[in-house]
């Protein structure tokens, strides 16, 4: 399995960035955009609008035609969490049966399905994969040292993949556990709003290591009831994943959670988070998981509770052992 080439379907910051990693890594790239105006600028400065000041690899080549993908021994779907459904189904009378990896961090809103679940359905002839970790579009992209984790239920492809994209700097760490990948990614979102909203709120260092805390054992919670194993979520798309996330305003749900907290109007840059809230808590309701944070996060981005309503909730929450 050497997976030479690679389609990234989504020329966003993240897609561009997974473009010029795989490219690093040695392989031919095919970077598909929607936006004809993105195919032309790329083609004309080897830039991308979403990237401004990096330069795309000489491996990337620039496309807006899905047929231009069908040679491809691998798919990167690089589209918001949200969107994969309508471009998976776009994609699918041009693949072949290849691997198509998930590379957004979210839960379906409605049929409240993980990504491989959305592809498994949609493009059945395909390899559902997932990748996901602490990683910053602009850090892959600029070739910073950077490790994910790559999960795929054949142990094999996850392999193939891993090595096909890993480079000195881009290191993917396969698994088996796509379930636990996924869950780390889609929650984490969640709890970087709620972090975001106590650095918003001027609550302090403490307030926010507290919450990133019990955060962490909410994830870790809702992941073991659904068949996650342990080291997958203390991992890098884990753990790891929460730390970066809850911790820099460079993440858009963090920054979400800043405006809230500040009661400002949120910036207009998409948070995965505020779509992933209400399926997430509504999931652990039904499997019986406490999940006071990501159902009071849920609760404030309905407009339920204020945000001073959703503090409040949870610093008068009995004490119990933890």
């Amino acid at each position: 399995m050497t997976f030479q080439r690679i389609a990234v379907i989504g020329a966003g910051a993240w897609g561009t960035a997974l473009a010029n990693a795989a490219a690093r890594a040695g392989r031919d790239v095919t970077l598909w955009a929607r936006d004809p105006a993105t195919v032309a600028s790329i083609a004309a400065k080897r830039e991308s609008p979403r990237l401004p000041g990096v330069k795309l690899d000489d491996r990337v080549a620039a496309t807006g035609a899905l047929a231009d993908v069908a040679h491809a021994d691998a798919v990167l779907l690089a589209v918001p969490a949200q969107d994969l459904r309508v471009a998976a189904t776009a994609l699918r009378p041009h693949l072949r049966a290849v691997p198509l990896v998930s590379c957004a961090k979210g839960i379906e809103r409605g049929s409240r399905r993980f990504m491989t679940e959305v592809v498994a359905e949609v493009v059945p002839q395909a390899t559902s994969a997932q990748l996901s970790g602490p990683s910053f579009a602009t850090d892959v992209a600029r070739g910073l040292p950077t490790a994910v984790t790559l999960a795929c239920a054949d142990e094999a492809t996850a392999a193939g993949l891993a090595r096909a994209l890993g480079s000195p700097t881009f290191r993917p760490y396969h698994t088996t556990d796509v379930r636990g990948v996924e869950i780390g990614g889609a929650a984490k979102n969640v709890l970087a709003i709620a972090a975001g909203i106590s650095q918003g709120r001027k609550l302090g260092a403490s307030a926010t290591a507290a919450l990133v805390t019990r955060g962490f054992a909410e994830l870790t919670r809702f992941g073991r009831a659904c068949g996650a194993r342990g080291e997958t979520l203390t991992g890098l798309s884990g753990l790891g994943d929460l730390i970066l996330t809850c911790s820099s305003p460079q993440s858009r749900n963090f920054s979400l959670g800043i405006a809230l907290g500040e009661g400002k109007p949120p910036e207009g840059k998409l948070a995965e988070g505020a779509f992933t809230a209400s399926a997430l808590a509504e999931m652990a309701t039904e499997k019986s998981v406490e999940m006071p944070i990501a159902s009071a996060i849920a609760a404030v981005l309905d407009g339920t509770l204020s945000v001073d309503q959703a503090i409040e909730s949870l610093l008068t929450r009995p004490f119990r052992a933890e």
